[in-house]
């Protein structure tokens, strides 16, 4: 049997449902690779291997758990451990948001809401991942503790704000891991580490759905190193009740599918279906678009580096040579949504519960001028901002559904080396982060769906023997999540990442 990191969490799933896996020696080896390589990789703010044993031994007692069953049901994650992002809540750990401002809060007595329907799924958390301060920036960078690293050069960063999760998956430390996603937050991260991350439909979710957040821009999502792992993440994050439909708490919400529909979607499409030359799903053919235009194009000087054009053209060749119909496009200048982003982004930070002075005087430069400039926005300005980002989401929403899928670079650039960012300049800093990521945010204003998968690596150097991951970004009509996790499978199949784990 191959060492257990080396498994799927889909394998690792059904080992334990079969019993030949227990609990405790899945947990008990993820804490190893855990206790060796996180200190080189910064995956884990905090890691709780008591708290994970006692949880595993106590699955292991439940003789009616889920991972009893010979197959286990849509959504169920008996015996698997991941991390929480240490932005949430889990009752007895404390959470650090990222920030020395946050170090020494006291445990919170209660779990957040995504903590609670993961761990009703059956997971072990070993622990909570990196994020950066209160989950503002696109790296993960934190002034008090280590960074974290995309395993496959640790001179550069894994990206942000899920910048843990993805290094934890990457370097073999969890399976699967969730994030959350304000402006790219789980894309970004997963792009740089290799690793597969989906961002849902504004309110696919019952947690994290995006609906109870300024502007509509925040979700939760999986990240996994396999398409249909991200599925099997992504089925636990829809709590279903008795007659099958998604526990929603608000009537505001996105297309969802059958119980399983993610991940047999998943599975299947990276089979060739018979007599269709190897389209698929089923042999259907997809027309797709093909940009390399951004919303913040002529407002900050976007550039797409050599690196993510080859990684954008190895994902058109393989979905071309499938029998995808792909063509190019471009999106309708926007000259009006770098201003208003910018805005809406503000007005968010100026929601921090923080107004202690010297509390608020601890925050990293890019937080505190971020929280400032919110105070200071009117609030006529902030209702325009969010009445012209709802303007470009109908016009993005149309250009996209064009279209069965669009395709981006998932990043432009390479992953960044440590400390690239500008650490005294906010106005600066928060322009690299666009420059680095141009094709994210207009995601989360839109509310659209998208999967970031890797496609190319780059040539190998001292400092990334393996080379450095480069992929695409996927985009999707609303609901339009089978339609991703198709495509980025048959690509995944296509364009097969290295075998070999980079640590």
């Amino acid at each position: 049997m191959d060492a257990l990191h080396e498994r799927t969490a889909v394998e690792l799933r059904d080992l334990l449902a079969s019993g030949e896996l227990t609990p405790a020696e899945v947990t008990d080896h993820f804490l190893e690779r855990v206790e060796r390589l996180n200190p080189g990789v910064g995956a884990f703010a905090t890691v709780t291997p008591e708290l994970a044993r006692e949880r595993a031994a106590a699955l292991q007692r439940d003789d009616d758990g889920p991972g009893r069953a010979a197959t286990p049901a849509p959504g169920s994650l008996w015996g698997l451990p991941t991390g929480d992002k240490d932005l949430w809540n889990r009752a007895g750990v404390p959470t650090g948001f990222g920030s020395r401002a946050f170090a020494d809060l006291p445990p919170a007595q209660e779990s957040d809401e995504i903590v609670r329907i993961l761990d009703d799924a059956g997971i072990v958390s070993l622990g909570k991942t990196a994020a950066p301060e209160l989950g503002f920036p696109a790296y993960t960078e934190p002034v008090h503790t280590p960074p974290a690293r995309t395993p496959w050069d640790l001179t550069r960063g894994a990206g942000g704000s899920s910048g843990g999760a993805a290094a934890a998956v990457a370097a073999g430390m969890l399976p699967f891991a969730p994030g959350s996603d304000g402006g790219g937050s789980i894309r970004i991260p997963a792009a740089a580490c290799g690793v597969v991350g989906l961002k849902p439909t504004r309110g696919l979710l019952p947690a994290g759905s995006g609906v109870d957040s300024l502007g509509g821009l925040v979700v939760n999502g999986p990240i996994a190193r396999t398409v249909a792992d991200t599925a099997l993440l992504l089925e636990a994050m829809l709590p279903r009740r008795a007659g099958g439909d998604v526990a929603h708490p608000y009537s505001l919400r996105a297309p969802s599918y059958e119980a399983g529909a993610y991940l047999a979607t998943a599975q299947r499409a990276a089979l060739p279906a018979p007599g269709t030359g190897g389209r698929g799903p089923g042999g259907s053919r997809a027309r797709i678009g093909v940009t390399t235009s951004s919303a913040w194009d002529g407002f900050y000087d976007i550039g797409v580096s050599p690196e993510a054009r080859v990684a954008l053209e190895a994902g058109v060749r393989a979905l071309s040579g499938l029998g995808h119909d792909v063509e190019e496009t471009a999106l309708a200048a926007a000259p009006e949504y770098a201003p208003a982003f910018r805005t809406l982004w503000m007005g968010g930070a100026s929601a921090v519960p923080i107004d202690d002075p010297e509390t608020l005087g601890r925050l990293e430069p890019l937080t505190q001028w971020l929280i400032r400039s919110g105070r200071e926005v009117p609030a006529r300005q902030l209702a325009e901002a969010v009445r012209t980002l709802t303007a470009f989401e109908r016009s993005l929403v149309a250009q996209v559904s064009a279209y069965d899928a669009v395709l981006t670079p998932a990043l432009a650039l390479t992953p960044r080396p440590i400390g690239w960012y500008d650490a005294e300049d906010p106005e600066r800093n928060f322009e690299q982060q666009c420059q680095y990521t141009p094709f994210t945010s207009m995601l989360n204003v839109a509310g659209l769906p998208a999967i970031t998968v890797p496609t190319h690596w780059t040539e190998a150097t001292a400092d990334a023997p393996a080379g450095l991951p480069m992929g695409v970004q996927i985009i999707g009509r609303p609901g339009g999540e089978l339609t991703l996790l198709a495509l980025a499978a048959q690509l995944e199949a296509e364009l097969p990442r290295p075998r070999m784990f980079p640590l």
